[in-house]
């Protein structure tokens, strides 16, 4: 998946697009998928063969996977994805629309501040509790976004991970 376009309109109807030409899994479709050959308009690529469809409601996750050079960073972002207002004819790939935690706003701020990918996971099937088990069983730094994210105690934590794995 990867941040298609952000819509900031205020606390509660920002959102986030999220959506990708090729490499997507229909498990997350709601309903049936389409599969469309379409124009790639990059690269100067023969048009691929697409799936089209769009993801239903309920909540999620996205995730990214980040090589610091002397460890593994886990950014996790809890989501709700919500169905679109209307359909979306001009944009012939698979889509979700969701609402970050704790908002857009602060969302997209930690993303970046944690060295959040453009692509990334995003999963209907894990709910936060498995990505902090795995983190812990893989020994991988985990940066958790979710309703009790603020961005100075985030900045902090940063800080101090970074001061720790300079000990290691």
């Amino acid at each position: 998946m990867e941040d298609y376009t952000y819509h900031f309109q205020g606390h509660n109807d920002s959102f986030v697009l999220g959506a990708h030409m090729l490499e997507i899994c229909p498990s997350i479709a709601l309903g049936k998928p389409r599969c469309e050959v379409h124009p790639l308009q990059i690269g100067g690529k023969d048009a691929p063969a697409r799936l089209i469809f769009d993801v239903g409601a309920g909540t999620a996750i996205n995730l990214a996977l980040v090589d610091l050079g002397d460890r593994f960073r886990l950014i996790a972002n809890e989501l709700d994805t919500v169905a679109p207002p209307h359909d979306l004819p001009r944009l012939p790939v698979a889509r979700a629309l969701w609402r970050p935690a704790p908002d857009v706003e602060t969302a997209a701020e930690a993303w970046i501040l944690a060295g959040g990918a453009h692509h990334s996971v995003f999963t209907k099937a894990l709910d936060m509790s498995y990505v902090e088990d795995f983190a812990e069983m893989a020994e991988i730094e985990l940066i958790a976004i979710d309703q009790e994210t603020k961005i100075r105690p985030l900045k902090e934590l940063l800080r101090q991970n970074e001061a720790y794995y300079r000990l290691c």
